[in-house]
């Protein structure tokens, strides 16, 4: 009897599948396997042009495992597993100019500083953005019965932002905040038929990513708002959105994430049309009829 053929998943031709089999194996992966691939997922740019011998000393682990590891995925060698990430970045200079980071930053220098830090997260956040995955998230929430909004800790001002802006322009968005404890009562609602979106940012929240999980075994279609393709949110939503938060503040820079929030609201408005107007006018009256603006 012959022997059973095992099949071979095809080497990943760029980077965004690259992406997509590290994410997939992730978990199978040994620990300096997983080393190795976090290194390439959060850090393409640097693997790109770094030596082999200074991306084996980041990932903690010897050259051989660098060229064991691309063989591994299919790939003739080292040189090729480098060369998605370089085409990767190749395509990113494409689409927008780069702008360098300062070096040193004084006070004199902090506000300017600050600018070119956020210009740089605006470039490469919307750089990266794929328009068909776009097209596909903007449908996602104008279409979908309810859209369920969660982003905790550092990453709460964002996802406040994002369902108050959502539901000017239609019906049925909520922001999941839940109080001390009160995560399983915000979760209980969940219809298979709606969206979920979970932000968040390294140090990933617990309560987000168990969210995220939750709402995908009951079902619903979800998005991701995080910051590179190692975050557990990436692994577990159907269109993710990548955003730099880079910055030379205390904390890390929500600009990007506010921008991408707002752009997002306004392709809604846009596709539902006459809808969004409806929505509008009705929100104007309320406002008027409560009084709620002095002037």
């Amino acid at each position: 009897m012959a022997a059973k053929e095992t099949a071979v998943a095809p080497a990943p031709e760029t980077y965004a599948e690259l992406r997509s089999v590290l994410q997939a194996r992730m978990d199978a992966f040994a620990p300096g396997q997983q080393r190795v691939a976090k290194v390439l997922l959060t850090d393409p740019e640097g693997a790109a042009f770094r030596t082999i011998a200074e991306n084996a000393r980041v990932a903690g682990v010897h050259q051989s495992s660098l060229v064991r590891f691309a063989t591994g995925l299919g790939l003739s060698g080292y040189p090729a597993l480098v060369k998605l990430c370089r085409e990767h970045l190749a395509e990113q200079a494409q689409l927008v100019r780069r702008f360098e980071a300062a070096e040193q930053h004084s006070a004199s220098t902090l506000f300017a500083a600050a600018v070119e830090h956020d210009q740089q997260n605006l470039a490469r956040t919307y750089a990266r953005i794929d328009p068909a995955e776009w097209d596909r998230a903007v449908t996602m929430l104008a279409e979908a019965p309810r859209v369920h909004i969660i982003g905790l800790r550092k990453c709460t001002g964002v996802a406040q932002t994002m369902a108050y802006l959502l539901h000017m322009v239609r019906p049925g968005v909520r922001h999941v905040a839940p109080s001390l404890g009160g995560l399983v009562d915000e979760l209980r609602d969940l219809d298979s038929n709606d969206v979920f979106v979970a932000i968040s940012i390294r140090r990933y929240t617990a309560d987000t990513v168990r969210a995220l999980r939750f709402a995908r075994q009951r079902g619903l279609r979800a998005i991701a708002l995080t910051d590179d393709a190692a975050s557990p949110l990436a692994a577990a939503a159907d269109v993710t959105f990548f955003v730099d938060t880079n910055g030379i503040t205390i904390f890390r820079s929500l600009s990007a994430f506010l921008s991408l929030v707002q752009t997002l609201s306004t392709a809604v408005a846009l596709q539902r049309g006459k809808h969004t107007r409806a929505e509008l006018q009705q929100d104007e009256a309320l406002l008027q009829a409560f009084d709620i603006y002095t002037a």
